[in-house]
């Protein structure tokens, strides 16, 4: 096929790099801004931090005039990447004046490990501690054993040419069950309750019976059957009550719990602050994003006198190119960082006047529907930026520090037609669960009839998706005795 030349002309629409970096400085919540403030000036030396003075390098224009009459070829954009940069940012919840204390922390352990350290405490030989490595790394996250014995039996075959039998695997199976934390090595949840609830068996009838309870009622105690329970052992319902007492004490995932445990939690620095003094709010952000930043006088001076020398080398030139680059970078950035200050307190003002009985009392059944269009048509502003102004960001109030994702929630009409939030309904939903009769729980058609009394019509299916949303079971597992 022969080649061929065409002449095509097209219109785009491309990102500029000033844009794209604002872009994804209004997605850094505050407590990375320093990072990424630090980061930036470690880059570009021509960033620094302080007040910028009152005689501003308003001549540069003049200077690249200069330039451009004796290279008119010279564009700078061919020095800028027109993607950005890719920042990685890192939380930093400390002001420039603490003082940097570092606590020494204990590494993270997993169960395998502490497991592994058990075995050779144990007096197994080579073939066994084999079987015995194996079956612990193929337990999950929980510290069950999901693989069929036959299974680890082929494993062994293959990869450590070790020919064993089930009944050989599941003997060092028992082993490994008897080892710290109590429950891990089981093949189902009934299993790790009875190789915990065996270690608890001291005479005590409670915890006979729940072990009865667990051997042979297992599946009616899931579903909370106990009437059938306690009619087949024959006991009361006081009895019944102390023996699953007990059973709710079990740790349902023995090796889950070490790696909660370890677990490091992020301090959440708020974003902004509502305070409300004599009926009125007052709205401010946090210092930590505005920071104080220049541009070098240093490089201003650089490249004055490189526009008003020679400039006939080949290094005047690169020099020239690099000082105005950095310029440039440096002058994007401090107005990318005033730009997100101004886009941040525009948006979360906007939102403040939006749910402004809630932020007076407090109460969450205030809260109006809100989407990201309705605040995007407030403040003109496209909604991808509302939702990145909205992501990781949080306002503190007189009643908690939120997230603003928190205020944003669909809406329904009531019987009188009057628009209110979902989370009002939820509101509604939580509390009602929270008081009724544990013996005898709300039912979903139940709370779908107690919502139609308060003026709200909803389905029961809608009523079972707000409840799935709160994380609240189904009435027949909030039963209690």
């Amino acid at each position: 096929m022969a080649l061929k030349q065409h002449l095509v002309q097209k219109l785009e629409q491309r990102l500029s790099p000033q844009q794209i970096q604002l872009m994804k400085l209004l997605q850094v919540p505050t407590m990375e801004l320093d990072q990424r403030i630090k980061q930036e000036i470690e880059e570009n030396p021509a960033l620094e931090e302080g007040a910028e003075a009152d005689e501003d390098f308003e001549n540069e224009d003049d200077y690249d005039d200069d330039y451009e009459e004796d290279e008119p070829d010279f564009d700078i954009s061919e020095y800028i990447d027109e993607d950005g940069s890719d920042y990685k940012t890192k939380a930093n919840n400390h002001s420039k004046d603490d003082e940097e204390r570092v606590i020494p922390l204990s590494g993270e352990q997993s169960f395998q490990e502490l497991l592994t350290q058990q075995l050779h405490l144990l007096y197994l030989d080579d073939q066994q501690y084999m079987i015995a490595d194996t079956i612990i790394g193929n337990l999950d996250e929980s510290g069950y054993l999901n693989r069929e014995l036959e299974a680890i039996v082929d494993d062994l075959a293959f990869s450590a040419n070790i020919i064993v039998t089930e009944e050989q695997v599941e003997e060092i199976l028992k082993i490994i069950q008897e080892l710290d934390p109590a429950g891990v090595g089981a093949r189902d949840l009934q299993e790790c309750l009875l190789i915990q609830m065996n270690r608890r068996q001291d005479g005590d009838i409670t915890r006979f019976t729940a072990k009865k309870i667990l051997e042979d009622f297992f599946e009616e105690f899931t579903k909370k059957h106990y009437d059938k329970i306690s009619k087949k052992l024959e006991i009361e319902d006081e009895d019944l009550k102390e023996a699953v007492e007990e059973i709710l004490r079990l740790n349902p995932k023995p090796g889950g719990s070490m790696r909660e445990s370890a677990k490091n939690f992020q301090q959440i620095i708020p974003d902004f602050m509502i305070n409300e003094f004599e009926g009125r709010l007052e709205l401010s952000i946090n210092g930590r994003n505005a920071p104080e930043l220049k541009v070098s006088r240093e490089y201003e001076q650089m490249l004055r006198s490189y526009a008003e020398g020679a400039k006939t080398s080949r290094s005047d030139k690169e020099a020239l190119m690099f000082v105005k680059q950095k310029l440039d970078g440096a002058k994007w950035f401090i107005d990318a960082i005033r730009q997100r200050q101004h886009t941040l307190l525009m948006t979360m003002e906007a939102i403040m006047n939006y749910q402004h009985e809630y932020f007076l009392t407090g109460d969450e059944t205030k809260l109006k529907p809100m989407i990201l269009k309705d605040i995007a048509e407030i403040v003109n502003l496209d909604i991808s930026t509302i939702s990145r102004v909205a992501n990781s960001k949080y306002v503190q109030t007189g009643y908690g520090i939120f997230s603003l994702k928190y205020f944003f929630s669909e809406s329904l009409s009531t019987d009188t037609g009057e628009e209110v939030s979902t989370r009002e309904v939820k509101k509604i939903l939580s509390e009602a669960i929270e008081g009724e009769k544990k013996r005898r729980p709300l039912t979903d058609e139940k709370l779908a009839e107690l919502l139609k009394e308060k003026g709200y019509n909803i389905a029961r299916r809608t009523v079972a998706k707000y409840r799935e949303q709160l994380n609240i079971p189904v009435a027949r597992l909030r039963k209690e005795l």
